[in-house]
């Protein structure tokens, strides 16, 4: 990947800064969150709030994780004797040093491969995500980590602070269990009960709220693992009545997946990683985890056959695999993840494992090279290497979100002043539509709902894909910490390739040219814009001179942020 510079400051008169400005602290909470803000119930609080945080002066800290009464833990080794472990012993002795693997490159289908995933497990399962959500499909998550757990599973969840609703009753009830155990990285407010305690760790805390755990994976008896782009919520698993997050994860099974869980234990006992019990003020007796189980159990009956959640009843995954029914791809893999200091000691000369790995393969591609990033910002160097890459007869095509697709206007922001010297330096540019063109129903609520781009993979010469949770851009460099799976298969690169053609057509994306400026004449226009977006509507062709289909108010949006100095935030 291109290398990301940071804009030279010194951090202190710049957190002076962020909590005296309140709207620029605001504009960092949209662009932190990357989702559909109430703007107006944020300002009020905020406003209401400011002058009590700023009075707070100092940065409030808390004792590390290993102040707290919680084991150093490990995961199983795979020499174990399990189900998986057996059933993948022949396919292992007929791959020497290759891992399986199955694209899922729909909602649903992810949400079945993790529901299996649980129910597959006899000894371990670790979750690791950004966003765990206690919605439709995250509770019928947790019923299967449940049931695992209720079967002697041992369940760790570690789950990043910022979009963690700790006090929910069912995720601190289910910590309660003996055999599961919840912990949250790197704390932020999650032990705070009232707003004006949250907001003014807010604005005390500013350096720690911006740099967040980002990774997303889930092991069973480390042996099979899903890594990707989804976090837990019904708008990554095709659920959503509002939006549908187009993503792509990876079911991995074999000798990676021991990478994978090593990444998970340095997390799970590194010291920015504290036990739920030592945030959370609930006390929770017996009877309360009995009411979570009843209730998590209804949740299933009423909801598992509707939202597609069927593998927790269908022919285990060891029997899958046993009888090559799985679909798994045998190939080489490399395995790359940031390390937790990334976000507990940053350094500015930290060189990100995964974007340097991505930025390696840039540099090797011989033929095409096919991004997909909802949220891409690739700055000047960035340009220049795609630049490179097209000036010696690489093709490189770039698909991300629409400024009406976006879920964060603010990077949607961050990346417009670069769409013309990508398009000069001949990269394809393709930007996915709001609505997407579709005869079949991807899910309970298929294209009715509005969709908006979360993948995050690269194919390579059509012969190595990168699947992972990093997106392209500073924010994934710098801040947050990721993890990239790196699969050196021609077919599987092949599958991903053919999914981003046909996402990149006429019916799933707009495509972004350089405006022809006579065309402007001879039409009698009196704007002039240098791009123009290329559309089919009711089977005609549709061109736009400015965003198409974005409206007054996300427009306005991306002038404000294009003026405040928030770009090393993106």
């Amino acid at each position: 990947m291109p290398a990301y510079h940071r804009q030279d400051r010194d951090a202190s008169p710049y957190r002076a800064w962020c909590a005296l400005s309140v709207f620029a602290l605001f504009i960092r909470t949209l662009i932190t969150l990357r989702s559909p803000p109430n703007t107006s119930g944020i300002l009020a609080r905020a406003t209401c709030v400011v002058a009590a945080a700023a009075a707070l002066g100092g940065c409030a800290t808390r004792p590390p994780a290993s102040s707290f009464d919680q084991p150093v833990t490990h995961a199983l080794p795979q020499s174990a004797a399990t189900p998986l472990a057996a059933a993948l012993a022949a396919p292992e002795a007929a791959h020497p040093d290759e891992s399986g693997f199955r694209v899922l490159p729909n909602g649903t289908e992810a949400l079945q491969m993790r529901i299996a995933l649980a129910r597959a497990a006899t000894k371990t399962l670790d979750m690791q995500y950004y966003i765990a959500n206690e919605d439709t499909t995250g509770k019928l998550l947790l019923a299967a980590a449940l049931y695992a757990a209720d079967h002697g599973v041992r369940v760790r969840m570690l789950v990043d602070d910022l979009n963690f609703k700790d006090l929910d009753d069912v995720m601190a009830a289910l910590n309660t269990h003996p055999n599961i155990e919840i912990r949250v990285f790197n704390p932020f407010g999650s032990a705070q009960g009232s707003l004006y305690q949250r907001t003014s760790n807010f604005f005390t805390q500013i350096g720690s709220f911006t740099r967040r755990m980002h990774n997303k994976a889930m092991i069973a008896d480390n042996e099979l693992a899903i890594v990707g782009g989804r976090n837990l919520g019904d708008e990554y698993f095709s659920a959503s009545p509002t939006l549908q997050f187009r993503d792509i994860d990876v079911l991995a099974a074999g000798p990676i997946t021991a990478d994978i869980s090593a990444s998970f234990d340095e997390y799970w006992n590194d010291r920015s990683a504290y036990p739920l019990s030592a945030l959370n003020k609930q006390q929770f007796d017996p009877k309360q985890l009995d009411q979570t189980r009843d209730a998590l159990r209804k949740h299933w009956h009423d909801n598992a056959d509707p939202y597609n959640a069927k593998p927790l009843n269908a022919t285990p995954l060891a029997l899958q695999i046993e009888k090559d029914e799985l679909g798994l791809t045998w190939a080489h893999a490399e395995f790359n993840a940031d390390s937790p200091a990334k976000v507990r000691e940053p350094v500015d000369d930290y060189q990100s494992p995964v974007i340097a790995r991505i930025r390696d393969l840039v540099d090797h591609a011989q033929q095409e090279v096919l991004i997909t990033s909802p949220y891409f910002v690739p700055h000047d160097a960035g340009v220049k290497a795609l630049a490179g890459l097209t000036a010696r007869g690489v093709k490189v095509k770039v698909l991300t979100n629409s400024l009406a697709a976006t879920d964060a206007v603010a990077v949607q922001a961050g990346y417009s002043p670069y769409r013309e010297p990508l398009l000069h330096a001949g990269v394809a540019l393709y930007e996915f539509k709001p609505v997407q063109a579709e005869s079949a129903r991807t899910g309970v609520f298929g294209s009715r709902s509005r969709a908006s781009l979360h993948a995050k993979t690269l194919v390579f010469d059509r012969k190595t894909l990168v699947i992972g949770s990093m997106n392209l851009d500073p924010r994934s460099a710098h801040l947050n910490t990721e993890l990239g799976l790196v699969i050196h298969s021609g077919p599987l690169a092949e599958q991903v390739a053919e999914l981003f053609d046909r996402v990149t057509g006429p019916q799933s994306s707009y495509h972004v040219t350089l405006s022809d400026p006579s065309d402007y004449f001879f039409r009698g226009s009196a704007s002039h814009s240098d791009l123009e977006w290329t559309d089919e509507e009711d089977g005609r062709t549709v061109t736009y001179s400015v965003d198409p289909n974005a409206g007054l108010y996300r427009n306005a949006l991306t002038g404000l942020f294009l003026l405040l100095p928030v770009n090393d935030q993106l």
